[in-house]
């Protein structure tokens, strides 16, 4: 079985790790019937429209 010869310092591993521990920004998308930035695949905030029908009754 393969055994390390040396321990990892701390600074290696959390240099290491600390590239997928990153949060990525949430992509965004124009929304067709107000032109409004939203989420991908999200009910518009802004107008209610999703895929072209009214999902929620926004004030």
């Amino acid at each position: 079985m393969a055994v390390p010869k040396r321990k990892k310092g701390r600074s290696r591993v959390h240099s290491r790790r600390s590239s997928h521990d990153v949060c990525a920004t949430p992509s965004r998308s124009i929304c067709p019937q107000c032109g409004e930035v939203k989420q991908p695949h999200r009910v518009c905030p802004s107008c209610g429209f999703y895929k072209g029908k009214e999902v929620i009754e926004v004030e």
